[in-house]
C-alpha cells in the first residue's frame, strides 16, 4: 500500500505540474505487474489503490510504468530518504526538489586556515 500511495502521489504531482507525458520507474514488481494488467488481485484495499491509479493515468497522453530492479533504483530511494527528512507544518504541501544531473564529476576542497599562513 505504501509504494501504491508513493506512486499515486507522484502522479498527482505530476498532473498539478501540466505534465502530459510521464514514464514512472520503479522498482515493485506488484505495482507495475498490476498496472499494466499482467497481474491481477482479489485484495480490496490494493483494488482501491490500482483503481485511483488507472483514474489518474487518463490524465495524461502517455503514461508508461518500467520497472527496474531494486539494485538500479537509489536514486528513487535517495529523494525517499530526503523527502522522510524534510518536515513541513501543513502535511499536505510537499516543497518541490530540483535535481540537475550533470555530465560530469564536481570536486570541491575547502581550506577554512592555511596552517603556515601560506597559500
Amino acid at each position: 500500500m505504501a509504494e501504491y500511495e508513493a506512486c499515486i502521489l507522484g502522479i498527482r504531482m505530476a498532473i498539478d505540474m501540466n505534465i502530459k507525458e510521464l514514464l514512472v520507474i520503479g522498482d515493485s514488481h506488484l505495482l507495475i505487474h498490476q498496472v499494466q494488467e499482467e497481474w491481477s488481485t482479489n485484495i480490496v484495499k490494493i483494488l482501491l489503490y490500482l483503481h485511483c491509479v488507472k483514474v489518474l493515468c487518463k490524465k495524461f497522453t502517455k503514461i508508461e510504468f518500467k520497472r527496474v530492479p531494486i539494485i538500479q533504483n537509489e536514486f528513487a530511494d535517495a529523494l525517499a530518504t530526503l523527502s522522510s527528512m524534510i518536515q513541513h507544518p501543513d502535511k499536505h504541501y510537499i516543497d518541490p526538489i530540483e535535481v540537475e544531473i550533470k555530465d560530469q564529476h564536481a570536486y570541491c576542497f575547502y581550506v577554512k586556515d592555511e596552517p603556515d599562513g601560506k597559500p
